[in-house]
């Protein structure tokens, strides 16, 4: 059973893509200008449960779950990891809110989904008036400067892309110590409300889901870097107003520059930290609702 959120309806809908018909589970309440929330790793869209009802009150806001997660569709990676680009993920969330009736909305993503996020933005400039991505840098930025702190504190993003079976095998045998190991950062697990928390365990103890979270990572490592080698090769930018948020005690935050990293790929970026470790919504509701409030209705 996914969280609900207070005044949310649960839903799903099928959208078609190039591995078939993908069912996306979502989230939906309030009114407004709309605005799409995508979860990050080992997640769902459950991170979202101390900040969607406040911005459903300006906000029509739909949490959604990327394919591989939560109720979503796990189909299994081909050979070249395309199932699980970032570039078909992105493309079943804007199917997803063309098929709610919305041409133009913002666009919030944390971790995996601000990855998402970057890419919808990138293939559908038209659609997406305004985006803010949540602790983090570029994917080929952050790989192309991995350095040795980078790779000791981020190590399950060189764990995760190793050969199919071999991560899934090793997580499968103990699902919740992986993810106490892995999630227990500088906030600690107790920033996870139990239910969250046995959401997330759900998706980890799930064969599927790990395969499909894994194949997201292999993606990220091959076929989303040539997607984005590809675009900065042609001189491509985001057009629409792009804010970074990171946390002051993350590992982006000693190892990257995002702002800068970010101006790479938008021509235009702002951005802080915040004071909050790597899961920033369940951290730090209040600030990023009031920061999100502040730059998705200047607009």
């Amino acid at each position: 059973m996914s969280v609900a959120f207070k005044g949310f309806e649960l839903k799903s809908i099928t959208v078609s893509s190039e591995d078939g018909p993908i069912e996306i589970a979502y989230q939906v309440g309030g009114n407004g200008p709309p605005i799409l929330l995508l979860h990050g790793f080992p997640q769902t869209k459950a991170i979202w449960e101390n900040v969607a009802s406040e911005l459903a009150k300006n906000f029509t806001a739909i949490a959604s779950d990327l394919r591989g997660y939560g109720e979503s569709s796990k189909p299994h990676g081909k050979k070249d990891h395309s199932t699980y680009s970032k570039k078909s993920m992105a493309a079943d969330q804007h199917a997803l809110m063309r098929a709610l009736g919305h041409q133009q909305f913002f666009l919030l993503g944390h971790d995996r989904g601000g990855r998402v996020s970057h890419r919808l933005a990138m293939d559908f400039p038209d659609s997406v008036l305004r985006v803010m991505v949540l602790d983090i840098s570029p994917t080929l930025t952050m790989y192309d400067n991995t350095t040795m702190e980078f790779a000791k504190g981020y190590w399950h993003w060189f764990f995760l892309i190793q050969p199919e079976p071999i991560p899934e095998t090793l997580i499968g045998a103990n699902p919740e110590f992986w993810l106490s190991k892995h999630m227990g950062r500088h906030g600690g697990t107790d920033i996870f409300s139990p239910e969250r928390w046995a959401e997330y365990l759900a998706g980890a103890s799930n064969p599927q889901s790990m395969h499909a979270m894994c194949e997201d990572y292999r993606a990220a490592a091959s076929i989303d870097l040539e997607h984005d080698r590809a675009d900065r090769a042609l001189g491509k930018k985001l057009t629409m107003p792009l804010r970074v948020l990171w946390g002051e005690h993350g590992l982006v935050n000693k190892c990257f520059r995002p702002i800068e990293d970010w101006q790479a790929v938008a021509q235009e970026v702002s951005g802080q930290t915040v004071p909050c470790g790597h899961y920033i919504p369940e951290e730090l509701p209040a600030e990023l609702i009031a920061q999100a409030r502040a730059f998705f209705i200047s607009s």
